[in-house]
């Protein structure tokens, strides 16, 4: 069962105590900029982990911000990978009753329920180079690399490593489709739910990724293949992407 810690208590809570009831997810998205999108990635995390375990969302954007920076900010996040939130102002009043989460970012309230908070995105150098030019996907694993509760950097060395790392698992995913398919261990299967069960412990997911990457040959590449792909179920990195391309 997913688990997340409630900013206004400290204290670990049941996502969704009511399994396959409906649970409202809001993202509270402070403007736009590298914080705003951030809050939307960590609704976006929120969603697919509730759905993993069965369970229905309605997933809506809260916050300020006209229609213009509204649709920025939809747009951005649609680059990232991030599902399509209703507009929450759109919804009749009393929609989709019952247990709320509020992804906010860190220090700023909400209307009652349960609080996501999301640490800063410590901002670049002033003298590091536009990151205009930045692939969405290895934006999005930037932003992942550390919890949700904690600031991220987006400097050029956290993009460069970001980068690095989604080429090279695209690239080992690629040649252990080409082996025979087998099924994801169940103690990695184990150790990637109860990390991201855990109040979204993504860099926690990363881990385990890396040790499946690493692993002696006594576990099979069709089963590496099956557990990267299961994984980015929840990271949407796309790590299949290049499934078919030549070696």
């Amino acid at each position: 069962m997913l688990r997340i810690i409630d900013a206004r208590t400290g204290e670990p809570v049941a996502a969704a105590p009511v399994r396959h009831g409906l649970t409202r997810v809001e993202a509270h998205a402070p403007g736009d900029g590298d914080g705003a999108l951030r809050v939307l990635l960590v609704a976006d995390l929120l969603i697919r982990a509730l759905e993993l375990d069965g369970t229905p969302v309605l997933a809506l954007l809260a916050g300020e911000g006209g229609p213009a920076a509204r649709a920025e900010l939809r747009a951005a996040g649609a680059a990232l990978g991030i599902r399509p939130l209703e507009d929450g102002r759109d919804l009749p009043a009393g929609t989709g009753r019952g247990r709320a989460l509020h992804v906010v970012a860190e220090g700023a309230g909400a209307p009652e329920g349960v609080r996501v908070a999301v640490a800063p995105v410590l901002p670049a150098h002033p003298d590091a180079p536009a990151r205009s030019d930045t692939d969405p996907v290895t934006l999005r694993l930037a932003l992942l690399s550390r919890h949700h509760r904690h600031p991220v950097p987006l400097d050029e060395d956290a993009l460069r490593a970001a980068h690095g790392t989604l080429v090279r698992w695209r690239r080992a995913v690629a040649d252990w489709a080409r082996r025979p398919s087998r099924p994801v261990p169940d103690e990695v299967r184990d150790r990637l739910r109860g990390a991201w069960e855990d109040d979204l412990d993504v860099p926690e997911v990363l881990r385990v990724l890396r040790s499946v990457e690493q692993a002696g040959p006594e576990l099979p590449d069709g089963a590496r293949f099956e557990t990267y792909a299961y994984a980015d179920r929840l990271l949407a990195l796309d790590l299949t992407r290049d499934l078919g391309a030549p070696a």
